[in-house]
């Protein structure tokens, strides 16, 4: 179930319901309650990226609703949404990282959005890459339009410092819909404060020192840049050394070159170095017994020095 797009006028193209106010009702629906933290415009966005042979067919903006991931999977399961749709949300009740973790922050604090996807000529075995071409593509889009230095935790978290310390800002959730599509998740804590970080090891942009943090600018590049490397994935049938994909994301993989504990399923655990992305996009660790294992699904910790 989606809400309706209450910003500029929306039409609600993608099945929505009722509208609870829009921008013109602004003094009495809370929406410029902090004004540190203005809603975003689903028209500016759409007339941004939507343009004739590019990859975003639309941009609905919604005030709340549970989780974008699985408003867009309805969606597209109904063939009620095109490869390219975009659906942000303004704050999300029922957000879901990777093992059914709860995603929360605070309304407008951050962004919250979901993408659908057709990789149509990639191999079924290449679409693990997706949540990896996105997490590159954030990393890229933020360091320009931020300025913060960014880094990637296999295999799907964005990482930032904050006084000195590693810090979760951001994450990616990708789910097949239906035979052909995938949607992609990706949350991205932007103005979240100390005293608002749900636990010590969250971070935000705006605690990395982030030279910018309004989020319409920063959900263009993030956007722009998703679009340029899924492009040249696609372009060469998802092949990760041809399209670059690989190289780049073992360069910004704060990951590799780390002692690391993988709890597998099965609570099955392997502590080893992590030495690797290889061509499935598998973590590879280096265990004590010298053996090489490649980790495909699973959650990752980095340990400490001894």
């Amino acid at each position: 179930m989606t809400p309706r797009d209450d910003s500029e006028g929306s039409a609600g193209s993608a099945g929505s319901e009722g509208s609870e106010g829009s921008e013109g009702s602004a003094g009495n629906d809370g929406r410029w309650s902090d004004l540190d933290r203005p809603p975003l415009g689903a028209g500016a966005l759409r007339r941004a990226l939507v343009r004739e042979g590019g990859l975003w067919s639309g941009v609905e903006v919604v005030r709340s609703t549970g989780s974008t991931n699985a408003d867009l999977v309805a969606l597209a399961n109904a063939g009620k949404a095109e490869e390219g749709f975009v659906l942000v949300a303004e704050e999300q009740t029922a957000g879901r990282g990777r093992l059914d973790r709860q995603w929360t922050a605070p309304a407008r604090s951050g962004l919250f959005f979901s993408v659908l996807l057709k990789p149509t000529g990639v191999p079924v075995a290449r679409w693990g890459w997706l949540p990896l071409l996105t997490g590159v593509a954030v990393a890229t889009g933020l360091s320009r339009a931020a300025g913060v230095d960014t880094s990637l935790k296999w295999p799907n978290d964005l990482l930032v410092s904050v006084g000195g310390a590693e810090r979760k800002a951001g994450g990616i959730l990708a789910e097949r819909a239906g035979a052909d599509a995938v949607v992609i998740g990706i949350g991205i804590n932007v103005t979240l404060r100390e005293d608002e970080l749900p636990v010590p090891t969250a971070g935000s942009l705006a605690l990395a020192g982030a030279v910018g943090t309004d989020r319409d600018p920063l959900l263009r590049a993030v956007l722009r840049s998703l679009e340029q490397w899924y492009v040249r994935w696609r372009a060469v049938e998802g092949d990760p050394v041809l399209s670059g994909l690989q190289e780049t994301y073992a360069a910004g993989c704060a990951t590799l070159g780390r002692t690391v504990r993988a709890e597998l399923p099965g609570d099955r655990s392997v502590v080893g170095e992590a030495v690797a992305v290889d061509g499935d996009g598998r973590l590879v660790l280096a265990t004590g017994e010298g053996v090489q294992e490649p980790v495909g699904a699973g959650d990752v910790v980095h340990l400490r020095p001894a």
